[in-house]
């Protein structure tokens, strides 16, 4: 993510209750609250190897139902 530098400087008269108004309303016009917010429950993608090692236990899982309904332990669906 690039990094948003934003910047505010007390005017002279200015309180500082105005000056964070000032503040958060240039976070939000610039889009950094609404990007940081997307990004926080985001998950990252899994890798190719997690891929590979799911895929191979649920193979291996379908042969051994498909073995046990062949022996009649399990009923098919």
């Amino acid at each position: 993510m690039a990094k948003a530098l934003i910047q505010v400087e007390k005017k002279s008269g200015e309180n500082s209750v105005s000056l964070m108004r000032r503040f958060s309303r240039k976070a939000k016009d610039s889009g950094l609250i609404r990007k940081v917010r997307s990004l926080r429950y985001a998950e990252r993608q899994l890798s190719d190897f997690v891929l590979k090692k799911n895929a191979l236990k649920r193979i291996k899982n379908r042969e051994e139902r498909e073995h046990l309904q062949k022996m009649g332990k399990i009923k098919e669906r």
